[in-house]
Order: structure tokens, then C-alpha cells, then sequence
């Protein structure tokens, strides 16, 4: 058997190679320096190892308050997603009300629309409603997500009635039954919208990019493209120390969620 599947293995390695070498090359550049970053042939591991380029980028006066500011969107962003999609998702699955399925087929062909299309609407949108440069600003037009009403709604229909039935009987109301009996159950796919909702929204760019016109607002991602420019545009050294501060917060919530996230998946009927 290990013979005949010997290829399925080979093409696993190179996968895995191929998406984690630039990341490993990211985290050792971050420990080399500037006049090793520039050389040719370029070096794999460090020479001689530093952490300066961390002391630099932690030492950089507005850093705190990009890191801040990044922290505060995407838990922001990922607790809205979790409370509203998974209400919606509910309400769709088990509530029986006019016009529910047409309400879910408007929200699935939102997914069918490109962000883009809607990037300047929802800009004016927001600046118009005077919360440019503002954390609400940078929150607000992504507590909920398509894509988070049906991941919701798929789990939920795979809950029983019964036990919704059973609550109804013991006199709880319906707003009791979701949060006491049904949203406990749904842990692994809030925790797959979670880590999905927290990577996006840490992630995100253009947007933070566009509504918030101070540097007090600026988020890592943004923070990142400032750092390189100026003076600070050939320290990749910075930079990549920069991008592996971005990285880490999702890789270690992803780690610490990993198996609720597999099952989210599984069970939803998404792989």
C-alpha cells in the first residue's frame, strides 16, 4: 500500500513546503541583518542571530497604538459576528416566519457580489454618517458576514427540533432556548467563524486604509505599508519582524482552535 500511494506523500511534502517556506524565510530574516538581507547569494539561516530588528519596531513611537488599534477591530469585529450571525443563522434554521427563504436567498447572493463593488457605497456610507477616522467606522460595516449567516444556518440545521421542543415544554422562551440550549452546542462552527472572522478583519487593508485618516487609527496591516516608505523603506529587517508580529496572534488562535475549526468544517458540510 505504501508503494502504490508513495506519490500522494511526495506531493503532500512539496504542498507543505511550498506554503511554509516563505513563512519560515519571513521569521529567520527577521533575525538577520540589514547587510545579511542584501547579499547574494542570500543566506537560509542567520550568521549571527539579533533581535535589534524587534527592539526597533517595538521602539517605534506609534507602534503600541497600531497594535492597539488592530486588536481592538478584530475582537470587535469577531464577537459582533459570532452574536448577530449566529442569531440570524438561527432564525433561518429553526424560526418559522414569512419571507424566510426569500431572506435567505438575499443573503447568499450577497456572496455572489465582490467586496469591491460595494467598497465605495459602504465608504460613503460611512462618511456620510460622520464616522470616518473612528473606531466604529472601521467595525461597523463588518459586524455580520454572509458567509457567517450560512455557516451558522447549515450547523443549526443539523441540530434536532427536539430540543427546542423540550425547551418550550419546560417554559423557556425562545430567546432562552438559543442561548441556554442551542448556542452551546454550535462551538465548533463558532469557533471556525471566529478564527475566520479575526484572521479577515486582522488582516484587512484597503479598508482601514481608507476610512481611517489619522495615523492614530492606522491598523499593523496599514502600519506595515507606512513603515515602508521613508526612510525605513530598505530595512527589511523591519519588516519582516513587523510581518511576523502580524502573523503570530492568528497562527497561535488557530493553533489553540484547530480541532473545534476541523470539525466546524466537517460537520457543516464545507470541506
Amino acid at each position: 500500500m505504501m508503494r502504490r500511494t508513495w506519490w500522494i506523500y511526495l506531493i503532500g511534502v512539496l504542498g507543505l513546503v511550498a506554503v511554509a517556506a516563505p513563512f519560515v524565510w519571513m521569521l529567520l530574516g527577521s533575525f538577520k541583518t540589514q547587510g545579511e538581507l542584501l547579499r547574494v547569494p542570500p543566506t537560509w539561516w542567520p550568521e549571527q542571530p539579533t533581535g535589534q530588528n524587534y527592539v526597533d519596531l517595538l521602539n517605534k513611537e506609534s507602534f503600541p497604538r497600531y497594535f492597539l488599534n488592530s486588536t481592538v477591530v478584530a475582537l470587535a469585529v469577531t464577537a459582533g459576528n459570532l452574536a448577530f450571525c449566529s442569531m440570524i443563522g438561527y432564525a433561518l434554521a429553526k424560526l418559522r416566519f414569512k419571507g424566510r427563504n426569500a431572506l435567505f436567498v438575499l443573503v447568499m447572493a450577497t456572496l455572489m457580489i465582490p467586496g469591491m463593488v460595494t467598497f465605495v457605497p459602504l465608504f460613503v456610507l460611512v462618511t456620510n454618517a460622520g464616522m470616518a477616522n473612528s473606531y466604529p467606522g472601521l467595525i461597523l460595516p463588518f459586524l455580520v458576514s454572509p458567509f457567517g449567516v450560512f455557516l451558522m444556518r447549515q450547523f443549526f440545521l443539523g441540530l434536532p427540533d427536539d430540543l427546542m421542543d423540550a425547551g418550550r415544554v419546560d417554559g423557556s422562551s425562545e430567546l432562552g432556548i438559543f442561548a441556554r440550549i442551542m448556542l452551546p452546542l454550535t462551538r465548533p462552527a463558532l469557533a471556525t467563524l471566529g478564527i475566520l472572522t479575526f484572521l479577515g478583519s486582522w488582516n484587512n487593508f484597503l479598508w482601514p486604509l481608507v476610512i481611517a485618516q489619522t495615523q492614530d487609527k492606522y491598523t499593523l496591516p496599514v502600519a506595515l505599508a507606512l513603515y515602508s516608505k521613508g526612510q525605513n523603506a530598505q530595512n527589511y529587517g523591519l519588516l519582516m519582524a513587523g510581518a511576523v508580529v502580524v502573523v503570530i496572534p492568528v497562527l497561535v488562535m488557530f493553533l489553540i482552535f484547530q480541532r473545534h475549526v476541523t470539525k466546524g468544517i466537517a460537520v457543516t458540510g464545507l470541506k
